[in-house]
Formats: structure tokens, sequence, C-alpha cells
């Protein structure tokens, strides 16, 4: 076993590996080249005057990452505290009471927020 060690590390096959790593690394760099140089050659193609609707694009989509990140702590926080869950629906319960008692007690109030309604329809609709 040993005499097999030995015999594969012969000075030829150390020479032969030694000029088949520069023969590789020849290949990466000029790999590396190549593709450098497509690179350059596609930036160099890009219409860089289209390039603002893109970035207003991409900050937007950004912003609205960040914001659902923030929005989903805070409510991960609020979920934490055992109490504050129920106080929260509770108080939108007595909103929507307070709301629903204020304009549609009545039957003017009711055709108010109708009327309300189809103008904003009318406006963003049509």
């Amino acid at each position: 076993m040993i005499t097999e060690f030995m015999s594969d590390n012969t000075p030829e096959s150390s020479q032969d590996s030694a000029s088949d790593t520069n023969s590789e690394t020849k290949s990466i760099s000029d790999k590396y080249s190549d593709v450098m140089g497509k690179i350059n050659e596609t930036i160099g193609n890009v219409d860089w005057t289209q390039m603002g609707k893109y970035g207003k694009a991409a900050g937007i989509i950004a912003v609205v990452v960040i914001a659902q990140i923030i929005i989903k702590v805070i409510i991960d926080t609020i979920n934490f505290f055992p109490i504050l869950p129920g106080l929260l629906e509770l108080l939108g319960v007595i909103v929507v009471g307070q709301w629903s008692w204020q304009n549609l007690r009545t039957s003017e109030n009711r055709e108010a927020v109708l009327d309300k309604l189809q103008s904003i329809k009318k406006t963003y609709l049509g």
C-alpha cells in the first residue's frame, strides 16, 4: 500500500498536474474575460433613458415590501400582549356601531350616505 502511494507521486506526474493547473487557470481567466466582455457589451446596449420608469417601479415595490414588514411586526407585537387584541376588537365594534347609529338611523341619513357613495363611484369609475 505504501509503495502504491509512493509510486503515484513520481516527478513526471507532478509536472503533468502542474501543467494541467496552468492550462485550467488560463482557461478560467479566458472565460472570465469573455463573460466580462459580454456583460460590458450588454450594458452598453441598454437604453438608459428608460431606466427612470424601472427605478420608480422598483422603488415603489421596495417601499410596499418594507411597509408590509413593518405592519407585520406591529401586529405581531400587539398580538403578543394577551388583552390588547380583544380591546382593539371591542373598539372596532364600538366605532362601527356609533357610525351606524349616526348615519343609518333615519331614512334621510341613509339616502345621504347612498348619494355620497354614488358620487364617489361616479368620480372614480366614471
